[in-house]
């Protein structure tokens, strides 16, 4: 880890190449997210899906049930394919996986910009939903299996920005053909969703598979190959293959199978199951996919002025937080300090724009107030929630059963996103509860008891290696014992004979690589 710590970043060039082509997948989830609340506050969308009324501000409304539906089924789709992601896994890459993700991802939108009926409509945003599930799943997955202790906190910060910066993306090119009284204000925005799987199916070609799925295969050989792609000139990767490899084969000496019970069979996979889907659910238990899914339509029912434009100055603030935050995690990055901080700040000011609106609903000066105040939640949760959420709920799956464990968090995340989206209109809709701003009243609790659970139960795994995890792990130390423990590396756990054996199987299968290699070039020549 010494020697990892002193090498400069340009030596990784391979690795952020890898990294960045996957960072195109929370780009399209981005786009999408951001894309589709501004949409049911255009008046060329709702002329088609909506009714007229003046009781709207626009003059135009959608009906409660359309609008829950249209941005929850998406979430929906994205918790059937985030958990069932462990099953294909088993059989199918990360990049296999993506490439299903992307012609899927065509499929829908096709469907979506074809037609008019909202059936159809419906059908497209379930199955767009379930590509964003593999998107946001498997592009993780390879972040953390390729990436190196120092850089994982780094990259994942870049998958958080990206994510954000596809929000601002969508959210601007509505805020662009919003004014359009025709079909084109949506269709040009729908149109945007082919760019990226087009760009990130080509750049996939490119990198390699996952080295830590290769390994867990089995292919040993293809697993090495893989990181002495992804790893700088001159570094160690046998030694790297050899613990990777030794840490699987004591998990899968130790543990029975590979599947949904395995996750829970054991007491310290049960563990890390529990903790890595607490942790992707802090994203909703923050309350911000109402704001992220619904802000230009929330900002409109808040009687904010154009609501558009300050809804890509909500999308410009998270992206300058992420910015911000990338800055510090290298150095910094204590996931817990930094998410208790960040809930509890999101809870404060949810609670103060809440209280705001309900003594002074629709004034200029309460449109102000959640603006500014609005600015600071996203700050606050893209910087400091957010990242580390994802962060956390990706170090802490054992490795045999990584896939299984983290498309369950992801699948209980976005069914947390699904919930929050669903019911969100119930409250801000002024054909329903009409309570607006208020909202913010049911959120600050919830903030306030994730930030006790992260305090309690989330251990502390900056800068550790996902063998180093482990070890900790199997050692069953308290999560406040996480920071200081000293690990001796999983090959030193093993017995003399085992550890022998390993580093034998490894030498000679290095020996016969090359020996294939030489034959090759000689018969070349």
């Amino acid at each position: 880890m010494a020697e990892a710590q002193k090498e400069k970043w340009t030596s990784h060039w391979r690795l952020f190449i890898a990294c960045g082509v996957m960072i195109l997948s929370p780009f399209q989830y981005g786009i999408d997210f951001g894309m589709i609340g501004g949409l049911q506050a255009m008046v060329g969308f709702l002329k088609v899906y909506g009714y007229r009324t003046p009781a709207s501000p626009s003059g135009w409304n959608i009906a409660t049930e359309r609008q829950q539906l249209i941005s929850s089924l998406m979430t929906l789709g994205a918790f059937i394919s985030s958990g069932t992601a462990g099953l294909i896994a088993n059989r199918l890459g990360r990049r296999a996986c993506l490439w299903m993700a992307c012609l899927t991802c065509c499929v829908a939108n096709i469907i979506m910009m074809t037609t008019t009926h909202i059936g159809a409509l419906y059908v497209g945003r379930l199955v767009i939903g379930l590509a964003n599930g593999y998107f946001m799943t498997f592009s993780q997955l390879y972040i953390q299996e390729s990436s190196t202790a120092k850089y994982r906190g780094l990259f994942l910060t870049g998958f958080q920005f990206f994510t954000s910066f596809g929000t601002l993306i969508g959210t601007i090119v509505d805020w662009a053909t919003a004014k359009r009284p025709d079909k084109s204000a949506y269709l040009i925005p729908l149109g945007l969703i082919y760019v990226v799987p087009f760009f990130l199916s080509i750049g996939m070609f490119f990198i390699p598979e996952s080295p830590r799925w290769l390994i867990l295969q089995g292919r040993y050989e293809e697993g090495k190959k893989s990181l002495d792609w992804l790893r700088p000139d001159g570094f160690d990767t046998a030694a790297e293959t050899a613990e990777i490899r030794a840490a699987i084969d004591k998990e899968k000496e130790m543990s029975s199978g590979v599947g949904w019970v395995d996750m829970v069979k054991n007491p310290v996979d049960r563990r890390r199951t529990l903790l890595a889907i607490a942790a992707v659910s802090l994203q909703a238990a923050s309350g911000a996919m109402f704001i992220i899914a619904y802000k230009a339509y929330f900002l409109t029912m808040a009687k904010v002025t154009n609501p558009f434009a300050m809804s890509n100055v909500l999308s410009t603030i998270g992206i300058l937080a992420i910015i911000a935050n990338s800055l510090i995690i290298v150095k910094f990055g204590n996931r817990r300090v930094l998410l208790m901080t960040g809930l509890l700040n999101c809870g404060i000011l949810q609670l103060i724009i809440a209280i705001v609106y309900d003594k002074q609903p629709g004034t200029k000066s309460t449109g102000t107030v959640i603006i500014a105040l609005s600015c600071l939640y996203m700050f606050n949760y893209n910087g400091l929630i957010a990242t580390y959420a994802w962060l956390a709920g990706g170090e802490i799956p054992t490795q045999r059963l990584r896939s299984h464990t983290f498309g369950m968090a992801a699948a209980v995340g976005f069914a947390g996103a699904w919930l929050t989206t669903f019911t969100a209109p119930y409250f801000i809709n002024p054909a329903a509860l009409n309570w607006g701003p208020r909202y913010g009243y049911i959120w600050f609790p919830s903030c306030v008891i994730a930030a006790a659970w992260v305090f309690v139960f989330l251990p502390e795994v900056k800068n550790r290696t996902l063998e180093e995890i482990d070890e900790m792990f199997e050692a069953r130390l308290p999560a406040r014992k996480f920071k200081t423990y000293k690990c001796v590396g999983v090959l030193n756990t093993l017995d003399a004979d085992a550890r022998k054996s390993i580093e034998k199987q490894n030498r000679v299968e290095v020996l016969m690589s090359e020996k294939v290699q030489t034959e090759t070039s000689i018969v070349k020549e």
